[in-house]
């Protein structure tokens, strides 16, 4: 039994499974398309409230050496993704390479955990993008019904009936065709980049260096916490973090990370890359590069504007603007926040359907899923059926406290393919590598380490309910997916799963 649920799946198969004509995604996008899914995921509403709260709680004007710390760890995972994405160009990213490496058990349990992931994050986005949009209407004089504003607040009956229209919205661009898809990323990241960038240029002007001192602060003692809202490590050790001084810097990193969070769905599209080899280390390593640039700059801007003890935590940057009497482009920081929220919602929403075809197509869910669409080659059946489900989550649920599954799952991505890139380089050190991760094993290792690292510092309550959803996915795989995998059925050839599912 044991040698069944570590069953791995040869590289040279899932490679053969992409030419398969009734499920093989169409090849469309150029480097510079995956920067700019990089770009579009990854900023969102934390480079607008993220960098002065943590600021004024955790680092004060060091909180730009924080968002370098975090990049850097970033950097390490983004590495790992970079040599398995540009090795093994398949739909799935994570689950993909598990599968490839460790087996199809730990496969199945990454690609549960993503569809998790992934999904939660497209819903909470949405509920955030329809908070912004609200807003601006309000300021226009326009007030929605409150029945049709979302669960927040309401008596009785509450559907947040814009969350819900954005992700079908989305749902249909992206089964019209992944070109499409990057062309009107592309138009809504421009936006998003250069409101971000106004925002710096701006702001630089208002810059006082007599709130950058001190630039690191005094030290402050945190008192360790108890129960389930605690972090893990606090309950494990009852050790408590310091914010502010030195340690204060690594503190914020733990918090400023979650900005971050999104470049490793780029390796999701690596089926639809022209040139994977060449173009998925530079979408993977250039996205998480230009926006730690964006943040430090912003993250310095904010702090010298404002003492970082005067910063507001709902908004601080555009309380900043506020504060030194030029509100106007308070306003543009919720319209770029309201944009920015598109894209990231679509990108969220495209990896999870890639992850869910890729485990279609390898037989642990149905292989109805599998099939693309004949005329725009997309993988329209799972996009329709989860953009549905998901809308319906959005507009019923209120999920801000659900918001760290997110995280945790990520991290636990992270961890998996790290692991996967020492595992593979043992096993097949023959396959053609376009892309290296440098100092194999240290450099993964220390990957491993630094997202173990956060992952201890999330709420005890956050791994509780990470491990009922895992303890779900065990029952759905032995009860369904072990039997039915393609791997249990025999089927080595593309010919083999050529059939009507």
């Amino acid at each position: 039994m044991s040698s069944s649920l570590f069953r791995t799946k040869k590289i040279e198969q899932s490679i053969r499974d992409t030419e398969e004509p009734e499920h093989a995604l169409r090849k469309s996008l150029s480097a510079l398309d995956l920067t700019v899914f990089g770009v579009g995921v990854i900023i969102g509403t934390g480079i607008f409230v993220l960098t002065g709260t943590v600021a004024k709680n955790n680092a004060g004007p060091a909180v730009a050496l924080s968002f370098v710390v975090a990049g850097v760890v970033c950097g390490l995972a983004a590495l790992c993704y970079a040599e398995f994405a540009s090795t093994v160009p398949v739909a799935g990213s994570a689950y993909t390479f598990s599968y490839a490496s460790l087996g199809e058990l730990p496969a199945w349990i990454i690609g549960w955990d993503l569809v998790l992931e992934f999904a939660l994050g497209t819903a909470v986005v949405a509920v955030g993008w329809s908070g912004y949009i609200r807003s601006l209407l309000d300021n226009a004089g326009w007030q929605m019904p409150e029945a049709l504003s979302g669960r927040d607040g309401a008596e009785g009956f509450g559907f947040d009936i814009l969350a819900a229209a954005l992700v079908l919205v989305l749902t249909g661009i992206l089964v019209l065709g992944m070109k499409l898809s990057a062309r009107v990323t592309s138009v809504v990241v421009a936006v998003k980049v250069v409101v971000v960038l106004i925002v710096i240029v701006a702001g630089a002007f208002f810059v006082k260096g007599a709130n950058y001192d001190p630039f690191i602060p005094k030290a402050e003692p945190v008192e360790a916490g108890s129960g389930l809202t605690s972090p893990l490590i606090q309950l494990m050790f009852g050790w408590a973090p310091s914010n502010f001084g030195v340690m204060g810097i690594f503190t914020a990193a733990s918090v400023v990370f979650f900005a971050f969070i999104g470049f490793d769905i780029v390796a999701t599209a690596a089926e639809e890359t022209r040139n994977p080899q060449r173009d998925m280390p530079r979408g993977i390593l250039g996205s998480l590069f230009i926006c730690t640039t964006l943040y430090v700059a912003v993250s310095i801007v904010v702090t010298g504007m404002q003492h970082y003890s005067d910063l507001s935590v709902d908004a601080p940057l555009a309380d900043a603007f506020k504060a030194t009497g030029h509100p106007f482009y308070a306003g543009v920081i919720s319209f770029g926040a309201a944009v920015g929220l598109t894209t990231v919602c679509m990108i969220l929403l495209l990896g999870q359907t890639r992850v869910f075809f890729a485990m279609s197509r390898d037989g642990l869910l149905p292989r109805f899923f599998s099939r693309v669409h004949p005329r725009f080659r997309t993988p329209y059946r799972p996009t329709i059926l989860l953009g549905v489900i998901i809308a319906i989550v959005a507009g019923f649920t209120s999920l801000s406290e659900l918001a760290e599954l997110v995280n945790i799952g990520t991290l636990f991505a992270f961890v998996v393919v790290a692991i996967s890139v020492i595992i593979l380089r043992r096993t097949r050190p023959d396959l053609p590598r376009a892309f290296r991760t440098p100092l194999v094993p240290l450099l993964p290792a220390l990957s491993v380490c630094a997202s173990l690292w956060l992952m201890l510092n999330l709420p005890a309550e956050t791994w509780l309910r990470f491990g009922i959803w895992m303890a779900i996915g065990f029952l759905v795989y032995f009860l369904y997916s072990r039997n039915h995998s393609r791997l249990a059925l025999g089927e080595d050839t593309p010919a083999a799963g050529g059939g009507t599912p």
